[in-house]
């Protein structure tokens, strides 16, 4: 079952590729840097929702349906930022470097 999952990956990032390949190098330069503020956004979100589970665990006056959501939320929150990290690396790689991208303040 996980070869299928990985050959459904494969087709879908050879999908993709051609898509970003076809694009001028400013087009994929500000797509790139869109995408890593959306992920730094992402990382930073998901941090929020980690910490109030671990809080939420830890307190035994907090109900267990309660944790158990803050865990689902999590879950569900690092299966899409893996998918934004994905199409992020594959952006990446269509321009052929990582740009500068200044903190967010």
């Amino acid at each position: 079952m996980n070869d299928t999952g990985s050959v459904d990956g494969a087709n879908e990032a050879e999908n993709k590729e051609p898509q970003f390949g076809f694009m001028q190098k400013s087009e994929l330069e500000a797509l790139a840097i869109a995408a890593i503020k959306e992920h730094r956004r992402i990382i930073v979100a998901d941090e929020a929702v980690y910490e109030e589970w671990t809080r939420a665990s830890a307190d035994p006056a907090v109900s267990s349906a309660v944790v158990e959501t803050l865990q689902r939320e999590y879950s569900v929150r690092q299966q899409k930022s893996e998918a934004q990290q994905e199409e992020l690396s594959e952006i990446i790689d269509a321009l052929g470097y990582v740009p500068d991208v200044a903190p967010d303040v």
